[in-house]
């Protein structure tokens, strides 16, 4: 999956010949799944029609600052708000002077100060005037600031001279941004585990026990553990959801068939997360033919006997103990009931989350957890379950292996 997947890029299209090419990069960018909407400057509109635009990303262009339609809402602020990155192809001369010198008179400048999020420029203009020491300047100044500069490329340009102004094919305009958002590499050549999904404990040859786990949290955390670089086996209970590309999945059913699994894994892993909802409780005994409703019944009981703790065990061991980390789904005293399981569980880490929330917990393409250890809690606010691994992987790696 691309790094762009999902990502809400805002392009700035600046005045210049090569705002030709921006229309080919909004097809680039679609193609590894980004939301591209584009600003255009009144320069850019000489060169390229904003129809033009809106047919690619179909989504409406943006053009002008003070839009009736969109002010009654702060349309720019609402735009700068709404963008992961702020790409600004082609960045003229007179574009990135503007931006240095931190003005906002018109729509894309005023995004650009207003965004929080990250400023990427593909610098496109003549070779003499990229080597202007004011725009050298200029560049400096934008990269101090944090801003990323995307080329430019050198060779023929429109006006006959040769040299370096040129802006980025698209294709490798398209790479560089896919490469900004390109995870760090946090674990690299480490070993994961990690358990996901629902178990389920038969009755009978029809029925179970089971749990409203979708296995949505620990498929994303395992997606985002190999994005980091790792090689991971997902232990997976009976869910129907598609393997992350490049992940080892094992797919199991009850209890004791997942830590039979886990136990294998965890010989040779460096980081064990235990994201399954594993069932506490199984029948004590299992009929070998569908249990029939007693006429006159209206009750019955059934025994149960305790599933082993999974990731109890796995903190447990005395060699080959890999870093461990537990989850908890709680309904009330969330953080009180999580760092209780810490505890008792002997886990480095636990990731604690409401799964009653409105927006969150089972079933839910959301969540908001809170991570628990030695060190105190720390609260993520709500997120897509995709964002939220990514980050809670970035969180775990640096406890796990620092340095």
């Amino acid at each position: 999956m691309s790094s762009l997947a999902d990502k809400r890029i805002l392009l700035g299209v600046g005045g210049g010949i090569a705002a030709y090419k921006s229309a080919d990069l909004v097809r680039r960018l679609l193609e590894r799944g980004a939301d591209v909407r584009v600003v255009m400057t009144a320069g850019a509109r000489e060169f390229v029609q904003p129809l033009t635009f809106q047919a690619l990303s179909g989504n409406p262009v943006h053009t002008d600052l003070l839009d009736p339609a969109a002010e009654a809402a702060m349309g720019h602020i609402e735009l700068a708000k709404w963008a992961d990155l702020v790409l600004v192809a082609p960045a003229s001369a007179n574009i990135m002077a503007r931006l240095a010198a931190g003005m906002a008179d018109d729509l894309l400048s005023t995004l650009c100060l207003a965004t929080e999020a990250p400023l990427a420029l593909a610098p496109a203009m003549n070779q003499a005037m990229w080597r202007h020491p004011a725009t050298t300047a200029n560049a400096a100044t934008l990269c101090e600031r944090g801003a990323a500069l995307l080329g430019p490329d050198a060779g023929s340009q429109a006006c006959g001279d040769i040299g370096p102004g040129r802006m980025l094919e698209p294709q490798a305009l398209a790479a560089e941004v896919e490469r900004l958002f390109a995870p760090v590499q946090s674990l690299a050549g480490k070993c994961v585990a990690i358990t996901a999904g629902p178990t389920r404990e038969a009755l009978d040859p029809v029925r179970f026990l089971s749990n409203h786990s979708s296995g949505k949290m620990g498929f994303a955390l395992a997606a985002a553990a190999q994005r980091a670089g790792a090689e991971v086996t997902l232990i997976a209970g009976p869910v129907s959801l598609p393997t992350p590309p490049g992940v080892k999945r094992i797919d199991v059913v009850d209890a004791r068939e997942m830590r039979e699994a886990a136990e294998r894994a965890a010989d040779f892993c460096d980081l064990f997360i235990g994201a399954a909802a594993v069932a506490d409780f199984r029948p004590a005994e299992v009929a070998v033919q569908k249990i029939k409703k007693e006429d006159g019944r209206d009750s019955d009981s059934l025994a149960l006997v305790k599933n082993p703790d999974i990731v109890a065990g796995i903190a447990a061991r005395t060699s080959r103990r890999p870093f461990t980390v537990g989850f908890a789904a709680e309904t009330e005293k969330v953080e009180e009931h999580a760092r209780g399981k810490l505890l008792r569980k002997k886990l480095d880490l636990i990731i604690a989350n409401d799964v009653s929330a409105a927006d969150g917990g089972f079933n839910s393409d959301r969540n908001a957890v809170t991570i628990i250890d030695s060190s105190g809690a720390t609260q993520l606010p709500s997120a897509l379950k995709t964002e939220l691994a990514d980050q809670l992987i970035g969180i775990i790696s640096a406890r796990a292996f620092p340095g």
